[in-house]
């Protein structure tokens, strides 16, 4: 009873030769697919670095790594107002990217409550979409009175910053 049971359990190689075959192509045939995709893409015909304009690629490789600017420390700052339409409107004007709105009291009333100090601090240093203000084209003075000027059409009653004394 068990003879007629037992069944003969045979895959699709039958002999040597097909078993053989096999082998050659599981290995030659991966080569060759490999070998064609790297002439595929080394085909096209591209210049070497800097071959085709060479006074271009120089000037790019001599180019500066950083720049100096000097501004006039004694120039009159900007009042809040004058920042915000030159820096902040673009997404406290819209709401873009979850910037509170100029005057939704909404909004702003759980900031304005952490104080003015934690706002600026949030305003140079960046926050959520927000990027750093600090260093900008902007002095910090400038965007905090542009923080206080936002703040106050919520609602808030915080002081223009001043500019700081000059050290004698």
């Amino acid at each position: 009873m068990s003879e007629q049971q037992h069944e003969d359990h045979t895959g699709p190689i039958k002999t040597p030769q097909q078993m053989m075959w096999v082998a050659i192509f599981s290995f030659v045939l991966p080569v060759f697919i490999i070998i064609g995709l790297v002439f595929f893409v080394t085909s096209d015909k591209k210049p070497a670095a800097g071959a085709s304009n060479m006074e271009k690629s120089v000037s790019e490789r001599a180019q500066k790594v950083g720049t100096v600017e000097i501004r006039d420390a004694n120039r009159q700052l900007k009042g809040g107002e004058a920042v915000y339409q030159a820096q902040c409107v673009a997404c406290h004007g819209t709401g873009a990217a979850g910037a509170p709105k100029l005057g939704d009291k909404g909004a702003w009333g759980a900031r304005i409550k952490t104080g003015l100090d934690s706002l600026v601090n949030s305003a140079l240093k960046g926050k959520g979409a927000m990027a750093a203000q600090g260093g900008g084209d902007h002095s910090d003075v400038e965007i905090a009175r542009a923080v206080a000027y936002m703040a106050n059409a919520a609602g808030a009653k915080f002081a223009e910053p001043k500019a700081p004394e000059a050290a004698k």
